[in-house]
């Protein structure tokens, strides 16, 4: 039975990350770097921490990875200052939560002051009481953790608690966690190996809010044992 929902922000409930895909160029160009390939913008996505650098070190091994990962930040506060468009279903699903009276928190890698910056901007704090951000784990996705401190702050084991989640690091520390994990695509649609790891994939918030009204105790059936 699900008690608490699990959300992640970039990607799952607001539309930034197509704005993120644009900003590494601007960023590369003004340190004097070569523009991006493919693989290196959609490998980025879902990265934080330790990942992220090891990936930056990896194409551009003549840069501190730091002043790379500052300089896109610096360009994301520009682009993203008056927030971004909240996912399709977002607000139903949020409203359909509050009335059943099930407990959601933010967990996402980005900071506290862009995730309650979002949340103010968009309205959507007010159905959130608490957030965890990437600085409140020692570990990035795809380790669980992020997700097992949610799981704690909302006072609930992991395994009844719902993880949306748009990546495809996010659905393996989803997995991970023991939660029940569904993945909403937002850029990138499953592999296999991702298909394999998530409980359901859904369209969209719409589609994961048709499943809780109509999937009784168990909306989505585990097709897994985590």
């Amino acid at each position: 039975m699900i008690r608490g929902v699990i959300f992640d922000m970039d990607g799952l409930m607001f539309d930034t990350e197509r704005i993120w895909t644009t900003l590494w160029a601007p960023a590369l160009k003004k340190l004097g770097l070569p523009a991006p390939c493919e693989a290196f913008v959609s490998g980025a996505r879902g990265l934080a921490g330790e990942n992220m650098l090891r990936h930056l070190r990896h194409y551009y091994p003549q840069c501190d990875p730091n002043v790379l990962l500052a300089a896109v930040r610096e360009e994301g506060k520009t682009a993203l200052a008056n927030g971004a468009p909240a996912k399709p279903g977002l607000f139903a699903l949020l409203d359909y939560l509050e009335e059943q009276k099930i407990p959601r928190i933010v967990a996402s890698s980005s900071s506290h002051e862009t995730i309650e910056r979002y949340l103010r901007i968009s309205g959507a704090d007010r159905y959130f009481t608490d957030t965890v951000c990437g600085d409140d784990a020692k570990a990035s996705k795809p380790d669980p953790e992020i997700f097992l401190v949610a799981a704690e702050h909302l006072g609930l084991p992991a395994s009844d608690c719902l993880v949306l989640e748009d990546s495809f690091n996010g659905v393996r520390a989803g997995h991970a966690s023991g939660a029940v994990t569904v993945m909403v695509p937002d850029l990138q649609q499953p592999t296999e190996e991702i298909l394999s790891l998530c409980d359901a994939c859904c369209e969209d918030l719409n589609e994961v809010l048709d499943h809780l009204r109509r999937g009784g105790d168990e909306p989505f059936p585990r097709k897994n044992t985590h």
